[in-house]
Formats: C-alpha cells, sequence, structure tokens
C-alpha cells in the first residue's frame, strides 16, 4: 500500500530506448535478437509495459553510418520504419507511452503531423515525438531536396516545423466531433481542420484530415545540446532526451536548461530531462564491473576505434594499429574530410586541444588506441548490484540531475528484463516508481497537463 511517506519522494521516470543505427548494441552477442523482427520490438515494449514505464523510445537512422565508403562493422542495421514499428506496438500494450524519431529536416509538416496525431488516436493517447534535425550532407543524400544546413538553418525550419504541425493539430476543437448514430457519420463545424501557415520555410494551406486526438497534441522531446537546441528545448518541448550522464554534467544541464524555462513564460516542472543512460546489472558490484568492461570492448572494435580516432585527426589512419598507441602526427584542422560531417567531429573543441588531452590520459592510464577510444567514448553508466543501481539513480534524481531515465540496453530484445524484475521493485519498495498506471495518457504518466486549446482561443 502506497503510504504517505512515499508521496513526498520525487518520482523517477523510467523509459526504454530500442538503440537504432549504432555500435551500442552487442549484435554478435548468441542472446541478441533481430532488429527487424516485430517480436523483438514486442518483448521489449511488453517488459517495459509490465515494469511501469512511462514509455518506449525508438531511434530513427535515415542512412548506415558509413567511413571512406565503408560501413561500420559493428552498426546494426535494418531497422523498419519507426510509425510502422509503433503503429504495431499500440496492439499489445495498453499503457506505454510510444515514441518516435521524427526528422524536421527532410520530412513535411503536414505528413508528420497527419503520422502522429493517427498514432495518439491508435493508442488513446500515448505518442509522442522526439523532434531532430539533421546536420550533414552524407545522410541529405538520400532526399530530394539533399544538401547541408548550416546550424541556424536547421533549428528556424525545426521550430517552424514544429509550429506549423500544432497549429495543424489545433485547426480541430474538441466539440468538432460529434457522433450521429442515425447516419454513422460525424458532425462538424463547417471550418474544422481548415488552415493557414506561412514562414520562411514553409507556405502551407488546406484541410487537416485528422480530428484532435486525446492528448490534444502528442508529448514532444527534444534531444540537441547546443545552444540553439537548449532554446528550442526550453521554448517548445516536453521533455529533453539528454547526453548528460554524470552527476556534475547532469546537474549543470538541469539548472541551465531549467533556468531558461522563465524567459518563455514556462514553469519548471514544464519540461522533464531524462538522460540516456546505459546499465550493468551483477550479483555483486565487483561482478557488474567486471561485465561492463567486457560490453565496453564488445562494443568497440579495432575498425570501430580507427573510425573514432580519424573522425578527430581529420586523416585517413586505416594502417594505424588500434592495439597500439595513439598516432605521432597532429589532427589536420578545419572542415572535415574524412567522416563526411559526421556529428563527433562537430561536438569536438580544436581537435588539436582534445588530442592532447587524449594524449595524456593514454600515457596516465597506458592505454592503447582502443582502450583509450573505449574510455573516452563511453556513456556514464550504471554499473553495479540491482541495489546499488535503484539507490544511486534515486541520488541523480534528487539531486537534481535529472528527473528520470530513459534506459539503454546493450542486448536487445532481452537486455531489459533483469532491470525490470531486479531494480523495478527495489525502485517501487523505495516510493520512488509507480506500482501502477493511474492514468491511460502519456501526458498523465509524465505529469504534464494536458494540452486542449480551443480554436480561435
Amino acid at each position: 500500500m502506497t503510504t504517505p511517506e512515499k508521496n513526498r519522494r520525487r518520482q523517477v521516470h523510467l523509459a526504454a530506448h530500442f538503440p537504432g543505427v549504432n555500435n551500442t548494441t552487442v549484435w554478435s552477442d548468441p542472446a541478441a535478437g533481430s532488429h527487424i523482427d516485430i517480436e523483438s520490438f514486442v518483448h521489449f515494449a511488453r517488459t517495459a509495459e509490465r515494469a511501469k514505464f512511462d514509455f518506449l523510445f525508438l531511434a530513427e537512422g535515415l542512412r548506415l553510418r558509413e567511413q571512406n565508403d565503408q560501413i561500420y562493422d559493428l552498426d546494426v542495421v535494418g531497422r523498419p520504419d519507426t510509425f510502422t514499428v509503433l503503429a504495431a506496438l499500440a496492439e499489445v500494450t495498453s499503457h506505454l507511452g510510444l515514441t518516435g524519431t521524427i526528422n524536421s529536416t527532410f520530412n513535411e509538416p503536414v505528413e508528420v503531423a497527419r503520422q502522429f496525431a493517427s498514432l495518439d488516436h491508435l493508442t488513446n493517447g500515448r505518442a509522442a515525438w522526439n523532434v531532430v534535425t539533421s546536420w550533414d550532407e552524407f545522410t541529405g543524400q538520400n532526399f530530394r531536396r539533399g544538401g547541408y544546413l548550416a546550424k541556424d538553418a536547421r533549428y528556424t525550419r525545426a521550430r517552424e516545423f514544429l509550429d506549423a504541425a500544432q497549429r495543424l493539430w489545433d485547426s480541430w476543437d474538441d466539440s468538432d466531433i460529434v457522433a450521429d448514430k442515425a447516419t454513422g457519420r460525424f458532425l462538424r463545424r463547417p471550418d474544422a481542420g481548415a488552415f493557414s501557415y506561412a514562414s520562411s520555410q514553409f507556405d502551407i494551406t488546406g484541410r487537416f484530415s485528422v480530428p484532435r486526438s486525446p492528448q490534444g497534441r502528442p508529448v514532444i522531446f527534444q534531444a540537441g545540446d547546443s545552444e540553439e537546441g537548449r532554446d528550442f528545448a526550453a521554448e517548445t518541448a516536453d521533455a529533453i532526451f539528454s547526453r548528460h550522464g554524470t552527476l556534475d554534467a547532469g546537474q549543470q544541464f538541469y539548472a541551465d536548461v531549467k533556468g531558461r524555462l522563465a524567459r518563455f513564460g514556462r514553469e519548471p516542472d514544464e519540461l522533464l530531462i531524462l538522460p540516456a543512460t546505459t546499465f550493468v546489472i551483477g550479483d555483486t558490484d565487483a561482478d557488474a564491473a567486471d561485465l561492463a568492461h567486457e560490453v565496453r570492448l564488445a562494443q568497440v572494435s579495432g575498425q570501430t576505434a580507427i573510425k573514432f580516432l580519424e573522425q578527430l585527426w581529420n586523416r585517413d589512419l586505416s594502417d594505424h594499429d588500434p592495439d597500439g598507441p595513439l598516432p605521432a602526427v597532429d589532427p589536420i584542422p578545419g572542415e572535415n574530410t574524412v567522416a563526411k560531417g559526421r556529428a563527433s567531429v562537430r561536438i569536438h573543441r580544436d581537435p588539436r586541444d582534445v588530442a592532447a588531452e587524449w594524449r595524456q590520459l593514454a600515457e596516465a592510464k597506458k592505454l592503447t588506441t582502443r582502450e583509450l577510444i573505449v574510455e573516452v567514448t563511453g556513456r556514464q553508466s550504471f554499473i553495479g548490484s540491482a541495489e546499488t543501481v535503484a539507490d544511486t539513480m534515486i541520488e541523480f534524481v534528487e539531486a537534481d540531475a535529472c528527473d528520470g531515465f530513459i534506459l539503454v540496453p546493450h542486448i536487445t530484445p532481452g537486455g531489459l528484463d533483469r532491470f525490470a524484475d531486479e531494480v523495478v521493485p527495489l525502485l517501487q519498495e523505495r516510493g520512488v516508481h509507480r506500482e501502477d498506471y493511474t492514468g491511460t495518457t502519456l501526458r498523465h504518466h509524465l505529469g504534464l497537463a494536458d494540452v486542449r486549446p480551443r480554436v480561435g482561443a
């Protein structure tokens, strides 16, 4: 039974991330399943729902990762269409939120707004959109418009894209749909769904075909970490998919983004911060540490280490020994020509400064190139026994480092099972995670207010 003391504790929001194109998933492990078989997604979603998670999160890979015309050797390929998967999961879940990452750079507002409104209807209010931009010509080659958008242009398009989508969702009033049982038709006002939107990126006029959905609008996630991305999230998002997993970095990011909300007339509880978090659970903390090291080695092969190295050094290092020291030569500054604009290059500071830091770290810890890449590319993980993981998660939330976590297992579809079986019951005992769902919509799970403005209000 829930006690008053439990009600006073901050809740730990939990979500499950089924990774997309990446080298995070150890697909070579015998326990790993297919990334295109629907049963993999069903198992994963049902595990998250029995653990009373807020939502399932699907990443998106618009193109296989390549470098020097070679596909990354450890990347997962074969991900089916996001909306197709989420629609299928709507049939096998009843409460779990369903979040899809859909790009604003290469899609169009009417199409995306219609797809998410439809999903929200199909799930009775469990849909969410992770709004992302695309920063490289490499991905753009797959699309008619193609090309590369500068950062300010990407966020201009994303902001106007979301604004247009919201205009479409709001083009229907709650009272527009009244069932006429005699005719089997819906009655509505003559101008229901009519819209007109003009901006620097879009000029669209028409009639939106999907009535207002159960949540009014789907929940909006945002994943950018730049200054533009933080402002975009503070202005428009309901939640942030954050990369800041350590306690100190999480607290700094949390304070920064929450502090921006007032500029946009918003309160701190109107935006949730949920970092992507890996985890390794063992019978003891020592067992978990050993397993975590094995996992990281499986995620970073020699070839993968060289690919990451080339992104910073900006030169061909295919002949470099990954089990030897870092290259003696310095990185080539300026526009990247090796990795075709991959994200990891663009987030580095001066590459020569970063290379100097890497050399100091490698020398201090006596690390090979591959070991160094394992060290610098690994996200903060919760590593330990179930008790240690549960206690650490609670500490992060209570220390204002985040509002919860989007868990990224290294094996799918069964990598979430142990967390659900061992960590979740401890969080429930400590009164920081629900024992059962109390609402039906994702907004309710996340503690967000309904968004149901009246047309013309």
